[in-house]
């Protein structure tokens, strides 16, 4: 699974050097949804971490008022 999370994480940075670069900061929650998800990454299984951040993503539109939303923390 590490080596999964890896992946996404050299995704995720990615994107954010090159297209995030390109586009203005549209992200309605601080932190941006691509830095909560290399959080959730780093501190969570993979398919925990897919469903967190997809569920992020989602919620980032138009009828949704945004504001401070922290990773959320592992459970051991």
């Amino acid at each position: 699974m590490k080596v999964l999370n890896f992946l996404a994480i050299s995704l995720i940075k990615t994107f954010q050097y090159t297209v995030g670069l390109i586009f203005p900061n549209s992200c309605r929650f601080y932190p941006s949804c691509s830095n909560y998800a290399l959080e959730v990454f780093k501190n969570h299984r993979f398919y925990n971490a897919m469903y967190y951040t997809i569920k992020r993503v989602l919620r980032c539109n138009p009828f949704c008022p945004g504001g401070y939303d922290p990773a959320p923390k592992r459970k051991d």
